[in-house]
């Protein structure tokens, strides 16, 4: 049990810059109240003491603002950032080395007494506000970015994003990378592809009319409004703020 609380302190230490020291961080780091708080009313749960687990519950949320049920499993290497808002359920499951940030929310969507609420694997980062619901599983190495509605399973070493989210990157990776807030944008990525694809239908269009004799519509249109490219034909993407 030691080892495991020293292993919290340097857990914090290593994932928030803030934290200038061990004192520092056992004093006000509180992520890792929560973190205590729901270890201790966990074997209260496990012994079938639930009143109590929930008191301490319910404390931890007063002193804390996380609410991690009793009942959920949590690995080892846990991390809460600020810990504020952070909701997890009683049928949650968390593996190992996790680092989850304010306002992340475990939730479930059914109100049967059975298995309602996300499996997170093991090297997962949840960025600020992001919500995963349902007995869904979030497979190993994934990045959910910030503010993401994950209502699907994840599969492992992947990277969504959106509301709904969606899968935006797919690689192998075993490192904690707390750079949840450098995500793609899959709306802005689609319609960049979708500008260069008709780019290239504008050209090979070109290509035709020339062999046909034909003057381009490009050059029409550049006419009548008296610049070299018509606005209209301008990509939105490619343009600067």
């Amino acid at each position: 049990m030691a080892d495991r609380e020293k292993r919290d302190i340097d857990i914090v230490l290593e994932r928030d810059p803030a934290a200038k020291s061990r004192a520092e961080a056992i004093l006000f780091s509180p992520g890792l109240h929560a973190i205590r708080c729901y270890r201790a009313s966990h074997r209260q749960y496990l012994k079938g003491h639930f009143k109590m687990a929930r008191a301490i519950n319910y404390m931890s949320r007063v002193l804390t603002g996380a609410d991690i049920h009793p009942g959920a499993t949590i690995g080892k290497e846990f991390f809460i950032d600020h810990a504020t808002g952070v909701v997890i359920g009683e049928t949650a499951e968390i593996g190992n080395n996790v680092s989850i940030y304010q306002g992340v929310t475990l939730g479930g969507v059914s109100t049967e007494k059975k298995k309602r609420h996300p499996t997170i694997g093991n090297n997962v980062v949840i960025g600020a506000g992001a919500t995963i619901l349902g007995p869904i599983v979030v497979g190993d190495n994934v990045r959910v970015g910030a503010g993401s509605v994950v209502v699907k399973s994840v599969p492992p070493n992947s990277t969504v994003v959106g509301v709904p989210a969606k899968i935006v990157k797919r690689e192998g990776t075993t490192l904690m990378d707390l750079h949840h807030e450098e995500l793609p944008d899959p709306v802005v990525n689609a319609f960049v592809d979708i500008c260069h694809s008709l780019s290239e239908m504008e050209y090979r269009l070109e290509l035709m009319e020339k062999r046909l004799g034909m003057e381009s519509a490009k050059k029409i249109a550049a006419a009548k409004t008296g610049n070299k490219r018509a606005e209209e034909l301008a990509c939105p993407a490619g343009q600067k703020d």
